[in-house]
């Protein structure tokens, strides 16, 4: 799944090439990702595109015609993700023939495709006059990078629970994920399962600590590169998610994974949990 940093990477690239050019059109592929009906999309064409924002996860095209502001809000899900053309397709889109949830030509010939890839289709898009018409944007938790170590156990603090899944919850922190969530977790050398309420002021430092150090390497890793090398600049910063019986690059401990009905968690025993190992949630009960 795109997260902030991924995120903030395709804005930046959308914002530099789309900003300042007319809406030619918007086809739609995939009336399934379409969340609102009016605005219908197709009026998004004649506008100007005035730029390109991010809230958490969500990216955020403004257009306006003449007094009227309208945004193209696009959650990318799981499986989403944004194909940049520099002459797009002549053809005109089609939908249910492909993976293309969305097409935007630009008054040059370029533009974009939203595709999503799998059988489940989560990708979401609204067009509305204010992004917080959408509520889950409307309901989104502080950007991660604007925290200090204080207002971070603020957040965490209030409301007790894993903090996998504090870090996660948008409506605490925008934009972290399941991959990052780990990374941060590893640099903390925190477990996945401690609990929030049990954190003390030198825990959620280190949290705050390895925040900062990921996230912002990762928005430094993204930035300035197409669209098309993002994924892979993501895959290439890890050092424990998606990386499973591999050495953790900190202290050579093989890297174990929790895993749920439709995700799993990666974590070093030795950095994280004083080298006890976690137990399957599918198996049996947690260990903390």
């Amino acid at each position: 799944m795109p997260e902030m940093p991924e995120v903030e990477g395709l804005v930046t690239f959308l914002d530099t090439r789309t900003s300042g050019h007319v809406v030619a059109a918007v086809e739609v592929g995939a009336i399934s990702a379409l969340k609102t009906f009016a605005p219908d999309p197709a009026q998004l064409a004649g506008s100007t595109v005035r730029g390109a924002t991010r809230h958490g996860k969500w990216i955020d095209l403004a257009v306006t015609d003449d007094d009227t502001e309208l945004h193209l809000l696009v959650h990318l899900a799981r499986a989403g993700w944004l194909r940049w053309y520099e002459e797009v397709p002549p053809a005109r889109l089609r939908p249910g023939r492909s993976p293309i949830a969305l097409r935007l030509r630009l008054d040059d010939g370029s533009g974009f495709d939203l595709t999503e890839a799998g059988t489940r289709k989560r990708l979401a898009v609204h067009v509305v006059a204010a992004p917080e018409e959408v509520h889950a944007v409307a309901t989104l938790g502080p950007e991660p990078l604007g925290l200090d170590a204080a207002g971070l156990g603020a957040v965490l603090r209030s409301r007790n629970q894993q903090v996998k899944g504090a870090l996660r919850d948008q409506s605490l922190i925008a934009g972290i994920g399941n991959a990052y969530s780990d990374e941060i977790l590893h640099a903390a050398r925190t477990s996945p399962f401690a609990l929030t309420g049990s954190l003390d002021d030198e825990a959620v430092a280190r949290i705050h600590a390895a925040m900062e150090e990921v996230l912002g390497g990762a928005v430094a890793a993204a930035a300035g590169r197409p669209a098309v090398e993002l994924k892979d600049a993501k895959r290439s910063g890890m050092r424990v998610h998606g990386r499973t019986g591999q050495p953790c690059p900190v202290c050579g401990d093989t890297v174990r994974e929790v895993s749920f009905a439709d995700s799993a968690l990666q974590y070093c025993p030795t950095c994280q949990t004083g080298g006890k190992v976690l137990a399957d949630r599918r198996m049996s009960k947690l260990l903390r």
